[in-house]
């Protein structure tokens, strides 16, 4: 890092999921010479997946890796300065604004988007950890399509998990949702859903115990929390977990505007947030859709909305002049 220390740039991207890498890729085109620090977890979620077939332009499907070095390798081509670094400190209280790597380089942006992510909340099982990717998802739109005809079991009971039940009995022929409880967080009317659907079964008061299988999933354990007795479902390939999506935005509480669960709140239809010249995009800031291509979409529009803020505000002084809120 010792070649970019005390170097100002156009677009700094923070994170390098489908929402960085592509907004690397606009902002390269544009001829902002982005960097992007990559984070802990180059390349994103999509790196613990195995086959995507809902994403445009791969009519065969593409594993996870292979697809975000794609992403990556077009950015590149491009210009955009991908580099692996962590960002761990972060002063927005004077422009242009300081970001601080691995705890020792520091460069300076004149815009910056975020695009770090929502990590998908685990049990933190080694079984579920080991067969992650192998039958275990957190995800039922990006994964439910591999299950046609077999059990699957959903653990949670909130809007999320009676949604994603709901969605994977058009393909599973049979899915059961495990809760610790003996009723559902969900709505009334997620409930009514799922409870009139015959492909969906409950086993209440239950905790998901062990994920069975090597190489994939080949049944589990359960237990009954009030009586302590396991049951193995042997039948189960799939798990899907449903407690829900932290969004990896810590490091800027405090500083831009969040909603209750921590997800960036950006103004309208754009990707501003409250600062002048900071930009969220991707699961950070998107608590409902959560997939590759609504991630790619909101990258675009940072790096257009950044392009377009760096013609309109061509010196510190039109920025201050500007009223942010």
């Amino acid at each position: 890092m010792k070649d970019i220390e005390g170097k100002t740039f156009e677009v700094v991207i923070i994170g390098s999921g489908p929402a960085g890498l592509t907004a690397a890729l606009y902002a390269a085109r544009a001829d902002l010479k982005p960097i992007i620090f990559e984070g802990p977890e180059p390349g994103g979620q999509l790196m613990q997946t195995t086959d995507v077939e809902n994403y445009p332009g791969y009519p065969e499907g593409v594993l996870g890796p292979k697809m975000m070095q794609d992403f990556r390798d077009q950015a590149t081509k491009f210009g955009a300065d991908c580099r692996y670094g962590f960002v761990t400190d972060i002063d927005f209280s004077k422009r242009p604004y300081k970001v601080t790597v691995d705890e020792e380089a520091t460069v300076h942006a004149k815009t910056i988007i975020i695009s770090t992510g929502a990590s998908a909340k685990w049990l933190n099982l080694p079984s579920e950890q080991r067969l992650r990717g192998r039958g275990v998802s957190a995800c039922a739109t990006c994964d439910g399509a591999f299950f046609r005809d077999e059990h699957v079991i959903i653990v949670g009971g909130g809007d999320t998990a009676m949604e994603e039940a709901t969605f994977l009995t058009k393909f599973a022929s049979k899915v059961t949702v495990i809760h610790r409880r003996d009723e559902l967080r969900a709505s009334k009317a997620m409930q009514k859903r799922a409870f009139d659907n015959e492909k969906i079964e409950f086993l209440w008061e239950s905790a998901l115990e062990e994920v069975l299988g090597e190489q994939v999933v080949q049944g589990v354990k359960v237990k009954n929390l009030k009586t302590d007795e396991i049951i193995t479902l042997e039948d189960v390939t799939g798990v899907f977990i449903a407690i829900g999506h932290k969004p990896n935005t810590d490091l800027f509480k405090g500083v831009l505007h969040m909603d209750d669960v921590g997800y960036i709140i950006t103004r309208g239809q754009s990707t501003e947030t409250n600062l002048p010249g900071i930009f969220a995009s991707g699961d950070v800031m998107d608590p409902i859709y959560r997939q590759a291509v609504t991630a790619a979409g909101t990258g675009c529009r940072a790096a257009l909305d950044a392009e377009r803020f760096l013609s309109d505000h061509v010196d510190e002084k039109a920025i201050a002049q500007a009223h942010w809120k």
